[in-house]
């Protein structure tokens, strides 16, 4: 229990800080979105870049473990799409409880307790999985918003999507390079080895900045069950997927922990570009962040009850 504690609680108490910080007015008011602009364009994809290129691609890619938090992920999109449908859920409410039940908060929270964890090697299979998650949890996020809307969802918009998003740029280019077993030149590697320390406690640093309560306005029945199905069943149906094509070791355990992300951040700010509920968007963000703890708790101490 003391092991889950040491990995779980100095993640959330950077959170915890990133929020002191804001409500002592520490930094000005812009401050922790200009933080998680250089996180999102900058620092993660260097991050990402640098792991999944120095890996060993025949070692550390697993495709069963790809496979199976893939098809989790649409199994948890297809039953909360359906769930709203049964239940006569309004565009934008269906869209934002869609998308809250499955996007998880892998780059930010996901890579971070996978680290605490297992270290770098396992911070270098996730960010391998990343950068095979990323593109479908982005698929998936566009057709959560549209689909309620009765948009027609296009190839063009979907490749706007991809060559769009840093961090899929960043982890294609990382997978080449890990493939093709290109060297990484020393002064590369040492300006990247800097460089990239700062991305980790900087995502956790501005979570905690942007979390504010005033955001817990949304109907807050629906974000209990979104968070619910993220925190709770997406783990589980990953796990069962994970069994069933003989996943092990250390890529079930960072299957698990990555399923288990709470609900991320960039849910609230498509779903107000995309016309879905921004309201219950953040409110699902927020109730998902906080019991994450918990669940992440949980998570941890069922691994290592089986030694993983």
């Amino acid at each position: 229990m003391l092991n889950v504690i040491e990995i779980v609680l100095p993640v959330f108490l950077i959170i915890g800080l990133g929020y002191a910080i804001r409500r002592l007015r520490l930094v000005s008011g812009e401050f922790f979105s200009e933080v998680n602009t250089l996180v999102y364009y900058v620092c993660l994809p260097l991050l990402l870049f640098y792991k999944i290129a120095g890996a060993d691609f025949s070692t550390s890619f697993n495709f069963r473990l790809v496979l199976a938090t893939s098809a989790g992920v649409s199994c948890c999109f297809s039953i909360s799409y359906l769930y709203g449908k049964w239940r006569a859920f309004s565009a934008p409410v269906h869209g934002s409880f869609c998308q809250g039940s499955f996007r998880g908060n892998l780059a930010y929270i996901g890579l971070a307790i996978v680290f605490n964890a297992y270290g770098d090697a396992g911070l270098t299979r996730a960010g391998i999985l990343l950068g095979f998650l990323v593109p479908v949890l982005n698929i998936f996020a566009i057709f959560a918003l549209l689909l309620p809307q009765h948009q027609q969802t296009s190839s063009r918009k979907i490749m706007k999507q991809f060559v769009s998003n840093p961090l899929i740029l960043a982890s294609l280019v990382g997978l080449a390079w890990s493939y093709f077993k290109l060297p990484i030149p020393t002064i590369l590697d040492r300006t990247l080895n800097i460089a990239t320390g700062m991305t980790l406690p900087l995502a956790l640093l501005s979570i905690g900045g942007s979390f504010s309560l005033e955001k817990l306005k949304g109907d807050i029945g629906k974000a209990v069950i979104a968070t619910a199905m993220k925190l709770i069943f997406l783990p589980l149906i990953t796990g069962v997927l994970m069994l069933l094509l003989n996943v092990s070791g250390l890529d079930f355990a960072i299957g698990l922990l990555m399923a288990g992300a709470p609900t991320a951040v960039a849910t609230y700010i498509m779903a107000n570009q995309m016309g879905a509920d921004g309201d219950l968007a953040g409110t699902i963000v927020m109730m998902a962040t906080s019991f994450s703890a918990v669940s992440y708790t949980l998570l941890l101490l069922f691994l290592r009850s089986y030694g993983i």
